[in-house]
C-alpha cells in the first residue's frame, strides 16, 4: 500500500514538472524564453550601433506603466527591466506624469509614491499638460537623450515608434517585452549610414579647393586654368591617379629571405677524443712495425 502511494506521489510529481515545462498552447516555456532574450539582444543592438545608446540605459516611464508594474507585482522594476535590456537601467519619469496620476484620485495613491522614486526628467511646462503630451516633448524629434519609453498606451507607442531613435517597453501580465525596430525605423538607419559612407557637401567642396590649389602651384604663371576646372575632371584626374597607383604597387607583398650569416655550427662540430685516440695509437703500432721490420732487413 505504501509503495503505490509512493509511486503515484512520484507520477504526480512528474506530471506536475512536465505541466510547468509546458503552457497551455502545447509550446516549450523555456525554448520561448530563449527566443524572446535572442530577440531583445537583436533589438538593444540595433539601437545601440545605430543611434548610440550606451548603458547605464534610461527608462522614461508614464503613469500607466508605472501603475501595471504595481498591479502585477513586477518588483523591483529596474531589475527586470534590467533582465530584457541585458544591462543596468535608470528609470526617469516627469512632473507632468506625476500630477496626472496625482489627478486620478485613491486608487493610483500607491503607482504615485512609486512614481515619486524615480529619477526626474526635465519637464520645463509652466502648466501641467498630458503625460503623452509631456513625453513627446522630451523625447523631442531624435530623443537626443537616448531614453527608452516605456508605457501600456498602444497608441502612444505607435506613435513613438515612428520616431527613428525610440525605442519602446511595455507590458503583458507579468512579463515586461522590447518592440522590436518598426520599419521606418530600420529604413531611417539604413539611410543614414548610406549618407555616412557617401562624400558630403562640405567635404565635396574642401576636395575641390584642395584641387585649385594643388594645380595653381603646378601652373603659377596661368592662374585662369585652375579656375575654370570643373568638379567633374577633378573627380576624374583624382580616380586616374588613384588607378595609376594602384598599377604600382605590387602584386604579391614581397617579403625578405633570411640569408645564412655562417657555417652550420654542428657541422663544424670536431671529432670526439676517443676516435683520435685509437686512430693516433694504430699509427704508432704500425709505424713501430715498419721500423722494426727495417732494422731487422738491415
Amino acid at each position: 500500500m505504501l509503495c503505490s502511494l509512493a509511486l503515484i506521489a512520484n507520477i504526480n510529481a512528474y506530471t506536475l514538472i512536465i505541466c510547468q515545462c509546458y503552457d497551455k498552447h502545447g509550446n516549450h516555456v523555456l525554448q520561448m524564453r530563449l527566443k524572446k532574450q535572442k530577440r531583445h539582444r537583436r533589438s538593444v543592438r540595433f539601437y545601440t550601433t545605430c543611434f548610440g545608446f550606451r548603458s547605464p540605459f534610461k527608462v522614461l516611464c508614464d503613469g500607466t506603466f508605472i501603475h501595471h508594474l504595481l498591479v502585477n507585482r513586477i518588483t523591483p522594476a529596474n531589475t527586470a527591466l534590467s533582465n530584457i535590456l541585458g544591462a543596468p537601467v535608470k528609470m526617469f519619469t516627469t512632473r507632468c506624469v506625476l500630477a496626472e496620476l496625482k489627478s486620478l484620485g485613491e486608487g493610483y495613491t500607491d503607482s504615485l509614491n512609486v512614481a515619486r522614486d524615480l529619477m526626474p526628467a526635465r519637464c520645463d511646462h509652466e502648466k501641467r499638460k498630458s503625460a503623452v503630451a509631456c513625453l513627446a516633448e522630451v523625447i523631442g524629434e531624435d530623443n537626443s537623450e537616448h531614453f527608452f519609453v516605456a508605457s501600456q498606451d498602444a497608441d502612444q507607442r505607435k506613435k513613438f515608434q515612428e520616431i527613428p531613435a525610440v525605442p519602446v517597453i511595455f507590458g503583458l501580465r507579468n512579463a515586461l517585452f522590447l518592440e522590436p525596430p518598426s520599419q521606418s525605423q530600420q529604413q531611417f538607419a539604413k539611410v543614414a549610414e548610406d549618407q555616412r559612407s557617401h562624400m558630403n557637401e562640405l567635404e565635396f567642396k574642401m576636395l575641390v579647393n584642395k584641387k585649385k590649389r594643388s594645380l595653381a602651384t603646378e601652373e603659377p604663371g596661368d592662374s585662369s586654368v585652375a579656375d575654370e576646372v570643373l568638379p567633374d575632371k577633378i573627380i576624374e584626374d583624382l580616380k586616374k591617379n588613384a588607378a595609376k597607383r594602384k598599377t604600382d604597387v605590387k602584386d604579391k607583398v614581397q617579403f625578405k629571405r633570411k640569408r645564412a650569416k655562417g657555417p652550420n655550427p654542428l657541422s663544424c662540430k670536431k671529432k670526439k677524443t676517443e676516435n683520435q685516440n685509437h686512430v693516433a695509437k694504430k699509427d704508432m703500432e704500425h709505424h713501430e712495425i715498419v721500423t722494426s721490420y727495417g732494422y731487422h732487413q738491415a
